[in-house]
């Protein structure tokens, strides 16, 4: 039975600085390098990670020994746990970063008191046994309000966090104050920090661009070139705008970095995990068989059922989201669809 969290109090400035407790739950690729730029920043940093193996791994090398290997961290600056309720009782900010399939079986099982904590979610899919965002599904399941949440955007490849090349975090946030903490947390000279106000229309921005990634990955594979994509991300983003709009309207301009930048680089980068799923379906692999040929998990997969189902329950014109879950979930073509979709686009 979880605990329920009001938005009486909220984790202060002050009280942060002070303990400088942060904890990660997750142990992906992103998981990895949120807890490298934790380090750089904090002292300890609480880890919860998948298995007894992993977390011997990383206690006996200093690495991750499945994702972000080349990624050494000091074994004094890490708490490692597998147990969620150990990290959540003694930490003040807690960051999501466990693929969305795999959220609800690793905090569900939180029974500890979770009050004046903040969440902070890096996770881009939905939570599939509620169908929404985590956003929603903090505040629905476990009465976790936006004021104690924040959700993270990018343009921000793990790969190039490992690498210490400059990249860019957007953390929305209800309060400005949570913002202003978690910005201190994050910042570092490799992580150029922005905050937002729009935590659902970053959280759906999040979740579209990976399904967006989908698509041009299966137009380089069915042989599409530099031109095409550049049509195909223009009229994405328009796309987007239109389901954001139509979900929850908000002062946004999707040609900032969170929006359109995420976008951008999921599509073309050949780190995109995404991307390349599209790009083994455009080369023929079904589906099921591109899937299983990936090591890690591509959110845009399950995302594209919600969020195709959505758009027809409220009537919105999503012509590319159209096209690739007809592509990832009725078996049709990609040869015959995206030749349909061309005409469409402009």
């Amino acid at each position: 039975m979880t605990k329920k969290l009001t938005d009486k109090k909220i984790v202060s400035e002050k009280e942060l600085k002070n303990s400088g407790k942060v904890g990660v739950v997750g142990s992906g690729s992103f998981a990895t390098a949120i807890v490298k730029m934790l380090v750089e920043n904090s002292d300890k940093v609480y880890w919860c990670v998948r298995n007894e193996f992993v977390k011997g791994a990383i206690e006996l090398r200093g690495h991750n020994p499945v994702y972000l290997t080349s990624v050494s961290f000091k074994k004094e600056n890490l708490i490692l746990t597998t147990e969620i309720n150990e990290l959540v009782s003694n930490c003040d900010v807690i960051v999501l970063a466990t693929p969305s399939i795999y959220l609800s079986d690793a905090i569900e099982k939180m029974t500890c008191d979770y009050s004046n904590k903040i969440f902070v979610s890096a996770i881009k899919g939905i939570v599939p046994k509620h169908n929404d965002v985590v956003a929603h599904y903090l505040r629905d399941v476990f009465k976790i309000g936006f004021k104690s949440q924040a959700v993270i955007a990018g343009p921000c490849h793990a790969e190039e966090v490992g690498m210490e090349r400059l990249s860019y975090l957007t953390i929305a946030t209800a309060e400005h104050k949570v913002g202003e903490i978690l910005k201190k947390l994050f910042a570092s000279d490799f992580i150029n920090v922005h905050t937002s106000k729009d935590i659902l229309g970053n959280e759906y921005s999040a979740i579209l661009k990976n399904i967006y990634a989908i698509g041009a990955g299966m137009a380089s594979g069915l042989g599409y070139g530099d031109n095409f994509a550049a049509v195909f991300v223009s009229n994405a983003i328009r796309e987007m705008e239109v389901f954001l709009e139509a979900i929850y309207e908000e002062p946004r301009d999707v040609n900032e970095s969170a929006y359109l930048g995420d976008l951008l680089v999921t599509a073309y980068s050949l780190f995109s995990r995404n991307r390349s799923l599209g790009n083994l379906i455009g080369k023929g692999y079904t589906v099921k068989s591109a899937i299983q040929s990936m090591n890690m998990i591509a959110e845009g997969y399950y995302a594209a059922d919600s969020v195709y189902k959505t758009g027809k329950e409220k009537k919105i014109d999503l012509p590319i989201i159209n096209t690739i879950y007809q592509i990832l979930y009725e078996e049709k073509s990609a040869e015959k669809l995206f030749k349909k979709l061309t005409l469409k686009l402009n």
